[in-house]
């Protein structure tokens, strides 16, 4: 599976700037895998996100983000997103063709992000999809590699500055085990990524 395409580091290196003001702040790069399939999971509270995440790990890995498929509605955006190896879903559909692309390209040996909650929180706990584990259990050889976002919301407050962090860790409880529910497991392993950042304190209402 070719990384880094032209288009991925190019849209990288423009948002670069925006991760510079946010001072971001990167640990656990030893928890991304250089190589082979990779599974890519984070809290959701930011359009920021996927954006920073892509910054955070660059040097490793290109993320092949499972996006709400609107976007590909959004003038001029489907050639970027489609350049970036992007993979449109329907929410809240049970897009099985979005799952059946996601693992095809994860057994590629590629890396796809994920966030486990569909959607932004908005401050809101919301309930982990069960896709996502599904897709971890379809793809037992793939690492999984979980990531806390925080202070991204806070982008949207100009002139005040932010201060951005995100942490890579692989999860406490395991790698994902064949007998585990794909609801169980991606409740699992959302918990654990909810424990070191609250929708609450994560989210800023603008």
């Amino acid at each position: 599976m070719k990384e880094r395409t032209r288009t991925y580091s190019l849209a990288m290196t423009v948002n670069r700037p925006v991760a510079r003001w946010g001072r971001l702040q990167v640990e656990g790069l030893e928890a991304v895998p250089e190589q082979g399939p990779l599974l890519i999971l984070g809290n959701h509270d930011s359009h920021w996100d996927p954006v920073m995440v892509g910054i955070a790990a660059f040097k490793r890995r290109q993320i092949r983000a499972l996006a709400k498929s609107e976007l590909w509605d959004v003038r001029g955006l489907a050639p970027i997103l489609d350049g970036m190896g992007q993979i449109p879903i329907q929410r809240g559909k049970g897009d099985k063709d979005a799952l059946a692309k996601a693992i095809e390209t994860l057994r590629a040996g590629a890396c796809i992000g994920v966030f486990p909650e569909g959607t932004r929180s908005k401050g809101k706990v919301l309930r982990a999809r069960s896709g996502v584990g599904r897709l971890a259990l379809e793809v037992p050889e793939a690492h999984v590699t979980l990531v806390a976002i925080e202070g991204t919301s806070d982008l949207t407050g100009f002139p005040r500055r932010p201060r951005l962090r995100i942490r890579f860790f692989d999860p406490a409880g395991g790698q994902p085990r064949p007998d585990e529910d794909p609801g169980a497991l991606s409740a699992r392993l959302l918990s654990e990524i909810r424990e070191l950042v609250s929708p609450s304190i994560s989210y800023r209402k603008r």
